[in-house]
This record gives C-alpha cells, structure tokens and sequence, in this order.
C-alpha cells in the first residue's frame, strides 16, 4: 500500500467476527455489528509538540487493537476498505497468548 497518514492518525483494517454464536446460531449479515477489532495497517510519525519534537506513537503496524465503534472515516484504499482514525480514538491493543513468567 502506498499510503502514510499525517501526524498522530492510523490506518486499522477491521478483522471480522465469527457469523455464529456459542449455540452455533448463524448471524445474517443484516444483523451484525462492525467489528470493534482491527489490525493496524501504517500510523504517522507522531505528535508535534509546541515546542516542535515529535513524540513517536504507541502503536506500530502489524498490532491488533480495539477501537470505539464509531471511531474513525471509513476510506476505500487500493480496493480494501479501511479505517483512518487518530491514536486517541484506539482503546487498547490486543496482547497475544504468551503470558511473562513471574519471578519468585
């Protein structure tokens, strides 16, 4: 993709949710939310402080995040839909499985 946002904005690919409930119920398209969970896809260089250094963002592409379900300008990029949305607007990233051993 030959697109990089500006400033403190990310480029989030939705990954979408399973079409089944637990009871192995199949959900009609018309009756699905958007999906809150994304992969970001390229963020900006940063913030611009009024002193002029840049504050680089806590995300990097490649991060599964969560994200409001309003957030963001839906935009059509190379054939794929995406989302551009600002830094502020992500609730968390997603941590894989692997847990850190504790010391004793």
């Amino acid at each position: 993709m030959k697109f990089r946002p500006l400033h403190d904005r990310v480029v989030v690919r939705r990954i979408e949710q399973d079409i089944k409930t637990a009871g192995g119920i199949i959900i009609p398209d018309t009756a699905q939310e958007k999906p809150m969970e994304g992969e970001i896809v390229a963020v900006g260089s940063g913030t611009r402080s009024e002193d002029g250094k840049v504050t680089p963002l806590d995300v990097e592409a490649g991060q599964r995040i969560l994200f409001g379900k309003w957030s963001g300008t839906e935009v059509k990029i190379d054939g794929e839909e995406l989302l551009i949305m600002k830094e502020s607007d992500l609730l968390g990233i997603i941590e894989s499985g692997a847990k850190k051993k504790s010391k004793k």
